[in-house]
């Protein structure tokens, strides 16, 4: 017999708190805006404006910068305390005398966590609870969204799965491009240099899967 949850939560948004995060695990790492910003290939006044919460990252400059840092992305979705272990919700569960606490395997709809980002990107995380290995995402380009400038690629580690629910979405992967329609799917090397961006004037949502995107490091290409 299924058993019915308690009622979720109002979702959760915590890209306001996203500068924070970036800003005390810069200074935990020991690194400079200066230094931060040079080795990110963008100013210090775009790294200042970030930690202030004044300016959304690009979904690139976000993938850069917390890599540099050796954030996850479960780092980023964390809500809270940003030095503090990302709570998984539990349910107590009694077996004789015992009490366990198990981990709830669903993600209800309307309390998921939220990053919106700079040129209409938002990021909605589906799991439940932090997983080191696979990044499961709900993500809506708005239109005129993109992930990064005409004139810049973004490559990192593992390999990307996406499919498309409604909109349409171009993709540059290397020298090659791609236009996805409702029900198209997709899956490539992430370490290929690439970039989406909303076509026409619907916004596009899709369903996206990313493995293992830290076995290595994320580069911009410019």
């Amino acid at each position: 017999m299924l058993k019915k949850l308690s009622p979720a939560p109002a979702p959760a948004n915590v890209g306001s708190e996203l500068g924070a995060r970036l800003r005390l695990a810069r200074e935990q790492a020991g690194e400079s805006v200066r230094g931060l910003a040079r080795r990110a290939g963008v100013s210090p006044s775009l790294v200042s404006q970030i930690e202030l919460g004044r300016v959304q990252p690009s979904v690139g400059t976000l993938y850069t910068i917390s890599n540099l840092l050796g954030l996850s992305l479960d780092d980023l979705f964390r809500d809270g305390e940003t030095s503090a272990p990302d709570h998984e919700p539990t349910r107590r569960q009694t077996r004789g005398k015992a009490a366990v606490s198990a981990a709830v395997p669903v993600q209800r709809h309307n309390s998921r966590k939220a990053i919106r980002l700079a040129d209409g990107v938002r990021w909605e995380r589906l799991t439940a609870m932090p997983d080191s290995e696979v990044e499961f995402l709900n993500i809506v380009y708005d239109v005129g969204g993109a992930s990064c400038p005409e004139d810049s690629l973004v490559r990192h580690g593992g390999r990307e799965y996406a499919y498309l629910i409604s909109g349409r979405l171009g993709f540059k992967i290397g020298f090659e491009e791609f236009e996805l329609g409702p029900g198209d799917s997709i899956s490539f090397d992430a370490q290929m240099p690439h970039r989406l961006w909303t076509i026409g004037k619907k916004p596009a949502v899709a369903i996206w899967v990313i493995l293992n995107r830290h076995s290595n490091s994320r580069k911009q290409e410019t």
